[in-house]
């Protein structure tokens, strides 16, 4: 059956790969011919939501109206919530009617994005590595699509200035993150200030996808709504996912230029309605009444860090201290590296000989390659004994 040339460009994606291999490990694996699958492959929680949000959901569940369609009036509470929140949280007053969206998780909205304010062949960037919705979503707008390297002896940090006035001026969307995703970078306010600045000068979209903002082990994560201008040319996306263990319940939000908003909202009216006032009712609960969890769970992934970092360290395997919690993002090890191997097929052969599943960072783009990327998404000692097995893995390559 033919399809179309946007789907070919996606590509089948580095999480759909890395899934179809951990499938056939774990049929191996419980025929006892493989080790157990130790899954750090996703930036998915194992930490708990807060108890008080799912008393909220299980609460409203029995509301007739959390089993009808959520229109966009609907979710007037949950944008006042937001708008609260980003009082407390930035200090930012923001218009919970024109400037917040309700979102089914914050990929969803960097991929729908494209389509609202983008045209067939509009130029657009991104970093390069990225997360890969940003990507995907500019593939499906059919955007001319440029990408800003970050390097490793940059500190992943993006050189702006490498892009000249008139490149800027072609520009009409840059999406980018930080913390960063897959470098585990936290970045600065000065580079979004800079970012905007940009945004306001060259008349550019600027989307900041932010939902690690409370996850900075190192520093302070920055944010768009920070940054002067961003009710211009600036929207930030923001999600429950990770600060509140809630990824399988799809709640996010993003805060913007009303222009931005809107248009969001035009596209999502015919691509989905909104998720169960049930969940919202959760989403409410999380950003007011356990506003400060994200910043709980510090202490947990700082323990994992550094924990994780002294095992790999015992094994001579060298990794840059991540400044934000939930990933490593670690080079190919010097074996690995004397064979000529790419990290797709490292993280192949890892997962078949160690049991332990993690993402190939060309996953995440061409300047990712040469890299892997390890989810802290389980205890530490698990964690520690997930290193065990990848040393001897790599002490059996023959």
């Amino acid at each position: 059956m033919p399809t179309s040339r946007r789907l070919a460009a996606l590509g089948n994606g580095t999480f759909a790969r890395c899934d179809r291999q951990k499938l056939v490990h774990r049929a191996l694996a419980e025929r006892g011919e493989a080790l157990p699958l130790i899954d750090l492959s996703l930036g998915s929680s194992d930490l708990p939501p807060p108890q008080p949000v799912l008393e909220a959901m299980a609460a409203a569940l029995p509301s007739p109206s959390s089993s009808a369609y959520c229109l966009q009036a609907g979710t007037a509470p949950f944008r006042s919530a937001v708008a609260a929140w980003c009082h407390r949280r930035f200090g930012v007053t923001v218009d919970p009617d024109r400037e917040v969206q309700l979102l089914i998780g914050s990929q969803e909205g960097t991929a729908h994005l494209p389509l609202a304010v983008l045209d067939p062949g509009d130029a657009a960037l991104l970093l390069d590595p990225c997360y890969p919705s940003h990507r995907g979503g500019l593939i499906l707008a059919d955007a001319d699509i440029q990408a800003l390297p970050l390097r490793e002896a940059d500190g992943w940090r993006p050189d702006l200035e490498s892009l000249p006035g008139s490149a800027w001026d072609r520009l009409r969307l840059f999406v980018l993150g930080y913390p960063h995703n897959p470098t585990a970078r936290v970045g600065d306010q000065d580079l979004l200030d800079q970012v905007m600045a940009k945004g306001v000068r060259h008349e550019l979209v600027i989307a900041h996808d932010n939902p690690y903002v409370d996850l900075a082990l190192e520093g302070e994560a920055p944010s768009l709504l920070c940054s002067p201008g961003w009710r211009s040319w600036g929207i930030e996306f923001f999600s429950l996912s990770k600060g509140w263990g809630l990824g399988g319940f799809r709640l996010a939000f993003a805060v913007g230029a009303p222009p931005l908003i809107e248009a969001l909202g035009q596209v999502k009216a015919v691509v989905d309605f909104n998720q169960s006032l049930a969940l919202q009712r959760g989403g409410i609960t999380a950003l007011t009444q356990c506003a400060d969890w994200p910043q709980r769970l510090r202490t947990t992934y700082r323990s994992r860090r550094d924990g994780v970092l002294a095992a790999l360290a015992e094994r001579k395997w060298g990794v840059p201290c991540p400044e934000m919690g939930m990933y490593l993002w670690m080079p190919l090890p010097s074996r690995a590296l004397e064979r000529g191997w790419s990290d797709e097929q490292v993280a192949s052969d890892l997962l078949r000989r160690s049991g332990v599943a993690l993402t190939p960072g060309s996953g995440f783009g061409s300047q990712g390659s040469g890299w892997l990327r390890m989810a802290l998404v389980r205890p530490v000692e698990e964690l520690q004994l997930a290193v065990d097995r990848l040393a001897e893995a790599l002490a059996a390559l023959d």
